[in-house]
């Protein structure tokens, strides 16, 4: 079923409905990046009746401007350089459907999975997802849509506000948990966020919670303090469960474009994230970023973000992202 079922729930007519439903907030989701990736392609050919080296010069430019990164650009225009070589010519009218194809195969070949569906194991433990990023990237908004998602799934879920640094983010999370119906875990400002995480954890277990998420602090990633704040966390969590956390995700703003891949760089130096989430995809014509942070880096891209409603975070797939925005 991949990307359009966040977990695999109802009967046929049920998920065929929410695949439509998820398509359809895809597509509206990107709508501001293809219309501006579009466009630059459009210019980019302009004149022209074949692919040639002007083409190449004005496709690459276009990317790097969609902040696809120019890492991944120039892969991307080794690829179709290879096939305009193959393929002896190569008409602009197929540029479209060409360059489509080649970052399909592009990120296929990435040794990162796609996620089809949340598996995962609670037989022993709850999951314990620890959510990472800087403030005002959606970090403790994606915990309350992940939590929804995972609710509506059956599964019972426990928050834990561990970023202690700032009142409103604990009020802002004892807020998505009265929204979503889970329990929140949480200290007085100031308090110390391994001594949350701890509580939170010994707290699911006696629930018999199938899921914990804790909310971190968003200091600036450059902080040397992060880091070790976010390693303290995990060394209490592992006094309780062992395999703790299971799940180290990064929240990362689409809308910055490059700063995002900063980001990135920034806190999988600080910390060993093994999982990505882009949100406000829907308010900006930089969505390229998706493409560039999925080929790039060797963290998984697991979820994105298409809007402000409850259900508007998407398990990622590659195939489905790239294809609508060159559909």
């Amino acid at each position: 079923m991949g990307f359009f079922s966040f977990f695999k729930k109802g009967s046929e007519v049920e998920r065929k409905q929410e695949e439509q439903q998820a398509q359809q907030t895809l597509e509206s989701g990107v709508s501001k990046t293809k219309e501006s990736v579009f466009g630059k392609i459009s210019r980019a050919i302009v004149g022209k009746d074949k692919v040639d080296d002007e083409v190449l010069d004005n496709l690459e430019e276009a990317l790097v401007t969609s902040d696809v990164g120019v890492e991944t650009t120039l892969r991307i225009i080794e690829r179709i350089e290879a096939r305009v070589a193959k393929d002896k010519y190569v008409n602009t009218a197929e540029l479209n459907s060409i360059l489509r194809d080649e970052i399909v195969a592009l990120l296929k070949e990435n040794d990162t999975p796609d996620y089809s569906d949340v598996d995962i194991d609670t037989s022993e433990n709850p999951y314990v997802i620890m959510v990472v990023g800087v403030n005002g990237v959606g970090k403790t908004t994606t915990i309350g849509k992940l939590a929804y998602q995972f609710k509506k799934s059956g599964k019972k879920v426990v928050l834990g506000a561990a970023d202690t640094f700032r009142a409103a983010a604990i009020e802002q999370l004892d807020e998505w948990g009265r929204r979503v119906g889970c329990p929140v875990i949480k200290q007085k400002m100031g308090s110390d966020p391994a001594s949350v995480a701890f509580d939170t954890l010994q707290s699911a277990k006696a629930q018999k919670a199938d899921v914990v998420i804790i909310d971190t602090a968003g200091r600036l990633h450059n902080k040397i303090g992060l880091m070790n704040e976010l390693t303290k966390i995990k060394n209490v969590m592992k006094k309780v469960c062992p395999d703790a956390p299971n799940e180290i995700l990064l929240v990362l703003d689409g809308s910055t474009g490059q700063n995002a891949f900063e980001q990135a760089r920034q806190f999988q130096a600080a910390t060993q994230i093994n999982a990505l989430a882009i949100t406000k995809l829907d308010g900006t014509a930089k969505g390229g970023v998706v493409i560039g942070i999925s080929d790039q880096f060797k963290i998984p891209v697991k979820y994105i973000g298409l809007g402000e409603k409850i259900d508007d975070l998407q398990l990622f797939d590659r195939e489905a992202f790239v294809r609508t925005l060159w559909s």
